[in-house]
């Protein structure tokens, strides 16, 4: 990430085309938001606590964003704490089981395939041990009643185990990635989380230094990202950042509509000395069942779930057909995503979609426009509009800006 050439209350940054596909396992080794599909809108944690607030010498946001990009620290372990608010309904579990199922993880796949387990960082609270040694490795434990997942990246190899089921998951780390795609910190971690939102500042944010504060018992900066703009549901971004590092510490997200921010991500505990070796290694425990990553891929092609309403979206396939033809509309803040899922029809979320169409309908807002009729479905910070012919909208904006963006681009 280049230094910014602004001054502390605005920067302009460059849209970065998105990398190459990698393989699948790759993909959970590298710093993911929990709503992947407004990445670079968002960013985490409730307001920071001031202990002591520490005299540090004074920066400007520009000087501060520099030392972020300038920090060189491959060597870290600690705990990280995470707290997820996005307002959804609360669904007595099913939420997690509907996750799990559509990424990969339900039945006959594993329970311990990252892609479904990381799902589970989306609502509540969480915590997490953390520990990375370079670009080759790193580990992070999600740690649960009487149980732990651990997801591990030692070399080519990506564990991910299940301490509840016994269940072990086994990938194959991308190794061709150089430079930046290869300094890689273990998913939900306060530096992932703030990368991703500083790819959304541009000459629509205020950006400013609000004082310091003490996280994990380190003196650290506060960096404040604010949108100019109406429309978007993003309040503001504080994110932590140390004072002797530029190691991001704490990260937080407050939404536009006021109340508890949207998610708490942040170390209360961190050590930069270089984690044990052994922290690495894994061998799968006697009697557990280990799933290959190509098992996972072969037994997906046998087959696809029966049930699923005429016109609904059928497969991986017909989304990533979709996403092909990706569009941005509007800028900065107010940015929309949008793409066509080749599915005649949308949601099932009318009396064609039977059950499912009712409870789908119950969750989102009926809206009509321009483009035609729609579902709207919101949470405190991402919002996602599925119209009737298929196509869908997703920002980190309101619903009357998912609706404008619909008519303008019909």
């Amino acid at each position: 990430m280049a230094p910014y050439e602004s001054d502390d209350t605005t920067t302009a940054g460059a849209t970065r085309e998105p990398g190459a596909g990698r393989r699948r396992a790759a993909r959970y080794i590298v710093p993911v938001t929990v709503m992947g599909v407004a990445v670079a809108t968002i960013g985490l944690v409730p307001a920071i606590a001031n202990s002591g607030d520490p005299d540090l010498p004074e920066i400007t946001a520009a000087q501060l964003i520099e030392k972020m990009a300038e920090s060189d620290t491959e060597r870290l372990s600690g705990t990280v704490k995470i707290t997820t608010d996005l307002g959804l309904p609360d669904l007595g579990g099913l939420e997690s089981s509907l996750a799990s199922g559509a990424l990969g993880g339900g039945e006959g796949g594993s329970s311990a395939d990252p892609s479904a387990k990381l799902t589970e960082l989306a609502s509540g609270t969480h915590t997490l041990r953390v520990a990375v040694d370079g670009p080759d490795r790193q580990k992070v434990s999600l740690l649960e009643n009487a149980a732990e997942y651990s997801l591990i990246h030692n070399g080519k190899d990506v564990w991910g185990y299940d301490s509840a089921s016994n269940e072990v998951y086994h990938g194959t780390a991308d190794e061709s990635a150089e430079g930046e795609d290869r300094k890689q910190q273990p998913p939900a971690t306060p530096k992932g989380f703030a990368e991703e939102a500083l790819k959304a500042v541009d000459d629509t944010t205020s950006v400013t230094v609000d004082g310091t504060a003490q996280v994990a018992g380190r003196d650290a900066y506060k960096l404040v990202v604010k949108p100019k703009q109406s429309g978007s549901t993003v309040g503001a971004i504080s994110i932590a950042v140390d004072h002797e590092t530029g190691t991001p510490l704490k990260f937080t997200l407050t939404p536009a509509s006021g109340g508890a921010a949207v998610v708490d991500v942040g170390f209360t505990k961190v050590s930069f000395d270089r984690p044990a070796a052994s922290t690495f290694d894994f061998t799968p425990p006697k009697g557990a069942k280990v799933t290959e990553e190509g098992a996972l891929e072969d037994e997906k092609k046998g087959g696809e779930p029966t049930g699923r309403p005429e016109g609904a979206l059928k497969s991986e396939e017909d989304l990533s057909k979709g996403l092909d033809g990706l569009m941005v509309l509007g800028e900065g803040w107010n940015s929309v995503a949008a793409f066509d899922t080749g599915s005649e029809g949308g949601l099932p979320t009318g009396s064609e979609g039977g059950d499912l169409g009712g409870f789908l309908g119950s969750l989102g807002d009926q809206v009509k426009g321009e483009f035609g009729t729609g579902t709207v479905f919101s949470t405190r910070l991402v919002n996602a509009l599925f119209t009737a012919d298929g196509k869908v909208y997703v920002g980190a904006v309101t619903k009357d800006a998912l609706v404008k963006a619909a008519n303008e681009a019909k």
